[in-house]
């Protein structure tokens, strides 16, 4: 009885605190412990549904796929400890660690993957990454609900043998294979208790607070994970996180107001660890709707007269890269995208083609008056300073006017995989895994949700099953370039910036490193 006396305590103490706004205690029994800022509350932390970044930081923790983030943030064995190839690049066999297990003492087995990857194609789960699955055998028929799960092409060959087949070479596939969305997940799982694999267990989920991890014992590196317990923390606010830090209360921020990087750069350098991410902050226009949908020319116009350079140093401070092209520059994968002929022009020149194309659009003297236009955006004070810097730029060279919307990180999200925004939508997108079919895959047609702007081009389709069937590198590259440059000339997007996590971590974490896709999994981390 004392038992259950004491866990309702612990229960009611969480409850009041979520109420209350506040971090929640540290328990004698929570041993070494780390404390996470999570900026925004996780859509879930289901691998399968799972969308946000804030999600997969958890996710990474709680679960591991047949590859898994090492401590640089790139991809390496997990739950598999090999694999093997076929000459045609078509084949993979991975064979599973002989002591992977879930969190309960069972065995991960390679018919958990099976079920995993059939419930992530399965239209049913209507997983935003659902994508993923198409470049298995049969995975965009099952996808789209024209045969059945069971056709898609991955097999358990035994308990600890997979066979994955492919409907293509894929030089990205292993890269994938470390996303949280192809992790296992246990046929007959809770959600709100998921039974996982990785190097923590969720003992506690309080929504809008916080979420509580411990060490799983049954981890086949377990003794090599040094936290005893994880806290993730809510906090949609930046100020209010950034106190919690200087008060002591959390170890690692997951952002930082930009009026206080300054601070955080003379004061605060010790703890202050910049991350340039591969990763792209954007607009899309809304192309289910008019005017967007017909007239490429008003997309045109307002993206020239956007001046990035300003942006990116006067209004967020520097350190942070003007976008040009939605693949972020920096040869990653061996690629390194073309950019928009508009970007030789001085920001004076832009203006001038902006506002001829203004008028071709028909709007301006002589045509249409210009519609109030709606632009979605995050609760959050450094996509607040973007947009209201677009919204004057807009106004002073066009003479636009513009109301700007926010909302909660994952209501902004379901809104644009809804496309339910009344005209323009304001979002970043972090890669998944090295490579620019990442970012390249987010224009596909026949993807449904996180092709935000519904963009279609057959030829960019195309071009893109091109270059992915190709198993020259140097010819993959050209071909996704070719690609990139059709987007490009429709204007379906409108790129602002290539992100620099600017973050606090305490010098007590050790073996924190900034890592380009911004993943830090707490299996390699301490505190001393």
């Amino acid at each position: 009885m004392q038992h259950i006396h004491r866990r309702s305590f612990m229960i009611s103490t969480a409850l009041t605190l979520a109420m209350a706004g506040l971090v929640p205690p540290v328990f004698a029994q929570d041993g070494k412990v780390l404390r996470r800022g999570l900026g925004s509350a996780p859509d879930t932390v289901d691998p399968g549904k799972a969308e946000l970044h804030p999600a997969s930081i958890v996710i990474y923790d709680l679960y591991e796929g047949l590859l898994t983030p090492g401590a640089d943030g790139m991809p390496r064995p997990g739950a598999a400890e090999k694999w093997d190839i076929s000459a045609d690049g078509k084949t993979y066999t991975f064979h599973l660690r002989a002591n992977g297990k879930w969190s309960d003492g069972s065995p991960v087995t390679a018919g958990d993957f099976v079920y995993a990857w059939r419930r992530l194609a399965d239209p049913k789960t209507a997983s935003p990454y659902g994508y993923f699955t198409w470049v298995i055998e049969n995975g965009a028929d099952v996808s789209a609900g024209t045969k059945p799960v069971e056709t898609l092409g991955v097999t358990a060959l035994d308990e600890r043998t997979l066979k994955v087949v492919l409907k293509e070479p894929a030089a990205y596939f292993l890269g994938q294979l470390s996303h949280q969305s192809m992790s296992p997940v246990k046929k007959g799982g809770d959600e709100a208790k998921p039974v996982s694999n990785g190097a923590y267990q969720l003992a506690q989920m309080v929504p809008q607070t916080h979420y509580r991890l411990v060490r799983n014992p049954h981890y086949y590196d377990a003794d090599k994970v040094k936290v005893d317990t994880v806290y993730h923390l809510v906090t949609e606010n930046v100020d209010t996180e950034l106190k919690r830090f200087r008060a002591g209360e959390v170890d690692v921020t997951y952002n930082l107001p930009i009026t206080q990087v300054n601070w955080a750069r003379t004061e605060g350098k010790q703890a202050y660890t910049p991350t340039p991410t591969y990763s792209t902050f954007y607009m899309a226009f809304n192309l289910t709707k008019e005017p967007w949908k017909s007239n490429a020319k008003l997309r045109a116009a307002l993206t020239l007269a956007i001046d990035r350079e300003v942006i990116a140093e006067k209004v967020m401070g520097g350190d942070i890269k003007p976008a040009y092209s939605f693949t972020p520059s920096g040869k990653v994968g061996g690629y390194e995208p073309p950019q928009p002929d508009w970007r030789g022009l001085t920001q004076a020149q832009r203006n001038e083609q902006a506002k001829k194309l203004l008028a071709e659009a028909g709007y301006g003297p002589g045509g249409k008056p210009l519609p109030t236009f709606e632009v979605l955006h995050s609760t959050n004070e450094n996509s607040k300073r973007v947009m209201v810097a677009v919204a004057a730029m807009w106004r002073q060279v066009l003479g636009v006017q513009t109301q700007l919307n926010n909302q909660e990180f994952r209501v902004v999200a379901s809104i644009g995989n809804r496309k339910a925004y009344q005209d323009i939508i304001y979002y970043g997108w972090i890669g998944d895994f090295p490579d620019p079919i990442n970012f390249l895959k987010l224009l596909r047609s026949d993807v449904a949700q996180q092709n935000l702007s519904a963009y279609s081009n057959p030829d960019f389709d195309r071009k893109l099953d091109e270059a992915n069937a190709s198993l020259d590198t140097a010819t993959r590259m050209a071909l996704l370039a070719e690609a990139e440059r059709m987007y490009q000339a429709d204007f379906p997007i409108c790129t602002i910036l290539h992100n620099n996590r600017r973050r606090l971590v305490s010098p007590k974490v050790k073996g924190w490193q900034p890592t380009p896709l911004d993943q830090n999994p707490t299996r390699w981390l301490d505190v001393g």
